[in-house]
């Protein structure tokens, strides 16, 4: 790949090249040429805070990158009007919140992706479209435009019901409007926006403003092999997602052998890593046992060595997580900070469900860490149990009257002494067990590699630690945990994926670390590992 060059030394076909790169189609090219010609394109590209942004936002946000390489002026809109009115898909009182959490999830993707902030302008909506102006405008293109129009210009990109309300009509004129007051030569934006830009094509004139050229993404297929959505939680990973829910979705990504047309990795691969690699390859890691490592300087070389079935799918999903942990990392530690944690809770609460019959009062069915009774305990006393040669059983002090059993499978993996008088976090609200003839009534939490033989440590509370003291995700709610998990419901099933070790043995949930009132709960040496 050739070096980056500066935009004034591009030829007016070098910077059109790098604009349409990728896309899957520019309405008006002739347009954006004769611009370029004269000076630098003004583009926007245009968001509505609705819900989450996920990592299919690499994909526009690639293309930002291609614009600014261009030369291009790019203005970014926080679309929060737009938002409420798509069926109100953000309550009005959540959206100054969602507009501040894209702000700062968008500037930081910009950030991991290494674009210049200061060559953006980024503006919200509502900043400009209450204005006097912007609404009268509204209502002459309300008195030209036909219910029909209206509709059909929305199909692909609002919420589409029998009887629609006015707002989800306004929707298509409002982001016309926004071409003019924004003061750009085109729109981008996908592919699925297409009747919007033509209904801006056929309207603006109307108003005696501009036609403006329209350039458009490819939709990305997401992981089930349709379109990423933030509705759709199999389709999507969440921009902070932790590495350990990243692995698990890939390994449900739908990736058949040799099949390149819906195959949301490779387009992952096409749109976002490939365009920001520069003049490195795309490398892929295998055992020398299948072939060794792979690198792929073109991505048509990458998707040809798939069709022909030479690359495995778990090859090249392994190849797309180390990459996309590696643009998430910052963010990641961007939203680490107490601030943009309570943004996020605030821009996006949990929504409680009602019980399995839909009655008031019933338990709430949130799948959360606060429902989970973790206590440093103190092991009293540790032996093999007499009729197994693979569990021990425990005496534990949990703070209680009486001292629970455990029963733990360690025999071949932790020695007797790692855990004779010893403090561990366990936890202790699923359901007891009997085992060869004893009860164990709480479970010993440790970290534990997924290779064979398994290398286990059990977890470290913090010096000083009682035992009986609550061990708690930080950031989780200040509440009783439940009295008993249903097993029925596998809450610890679902939960436990996301537990994992960070590269400082510390141990968390989805990136937030799991804590007493005196520190962080670690373990002696494994890091990146899951918590059993």
């Amino acid at each position: 790949m050739a070096e980056a060059k500066d935009p004034s030394e591009m030829s007016t076909d070098e910077k059109l090249a790098l604009i349409n790169r990728n896309l899957q189609e520019v309405i008006g090219e002739d347009k954006v040429r004769a611009v370029l010609k004269e000076r630098d394109l003004k583009v926007y590209w245009g968001t509505a805070t609705t819900g989450k942004p996920h990592v299919a936002y690499f994909v526009p946000m690639s293309k930002i990158a291609d614009f600014l390489s261009a030369g291009c002026e790019v203005t970014i809109l926080f679309a929060d009007l737009h938002a409420y009115l798509d069926n109100m898909k953000a309550p009005w009182e959540l959206l100054e919140k969602r507009v501040m959490y894209y702000e700062h999830i968008i500037k930081a993707m910009l950030r991991s992706i290494g674009v210049p902030l200061d060559k953006l302008k980024f503006v919200k909506g509502t900043d400009y479209q209450l204005s006097r102006e912007y609404m009268l405008d509204v209502y002459k293109l309300s008195s030209l435009v036909t219910e029909h129009d209206a509709r059909k210009a929305g199909a692909e990109v609002v919420k589409q019901v029998d009887h629609p309300l006015l707002s989800g009509l306004l929707y298509p004129g409002l982001q016309a409007l926004d071409e003019e007051y924004l003061k750009v030569d085109a729109q981008f934006g996908g592919v699925d926006q297409r009747k919007i830009f033509t209904f801006a094509e056929k309207y603006m004139p109307h108003l005696g403003y501009a036609k403006r050229a329209h350039l458009m993404n490819p939709m990305v297929p997401g992981l089930t092999g349709t379109k990423m959505s933030s509705s759709d939680e199999d389709s999507k990973i969440d921009l902070l997602d932790s590495a350990a829910q990243v692995k698990k979705k890939l390994k449900k990504a739908f990736c058949q052998p040799g099949n390149i047309t819906e195959n949301g990795l490779l387009s992952f691969c096409k749109h976002v890593i490939f365009p920001l690699l520069k003049n490195k390859d795309f490398q892929i890691s295998r055992s020398p046992d299948f072939g060794g490592d792979l690198s792929f300087s073109e991505y048509g070389k990458l998707e040809q060595a798939f069709a022909k079935e030479e690359l495995h799918p778990g090859d090249l999903k392994s190849a797309v997580e180390f990459y996309l942990n590696n643009l998430l990392d910052p963010i990641r530690k961007e939203f680490e900070t107490p601030e943009l944690k309570k943004l996020t809770s605030q821009a996006y609460p949990v929504v409680k469900t009602k019980g399995p019959k839909g009655e008031d009062g019933a338990a709430s069915e949130e799948i959360r860490p606060y429902r989970l009774d973790f206590r440093v305990g103190k092991i009293i006393s540790a032996e093999k149990h007499p009729e197994s040669n693979t569990l021990y059983v425990e005496k534990v002090d949990l703070g209680e009257e009486e001292p629970r059993s455990v029963l733990s499978g360690l025999v071949d993996l932790v020695p007797l002494e790692d855990l004779q008088g010893k403090l561990g976090v366990f936890l202790c609200n699923l359901k007891p067990r009997t085992m060869k003839g004893i009860e164990s009534q709480a479970m010993l939490m440790c970290a534990s590699t997924d290779s064979t033989p398994s290398q286990v440590e059990p977890l470290i509370p913090p010096a000083g630690s009682a035992p009986g003291e609550r061990v708690f995700i930080e950031g989780e709610k200040d509440v009783a945990p439940d009295e008993k998990l249903n097993p029925k419901k596998k809450i610890w099933e679902k939960l436990q994926p996301d537990f994992r070790t960070n590269d400082k043995c510390e141990v968390e949930w989805q990136g937030s670390l799991m804590v007493t009132k005196l520190g962080v709960v670690t373990v002696k040496s494994l890091k990146g590992v899951p918590i059993k």
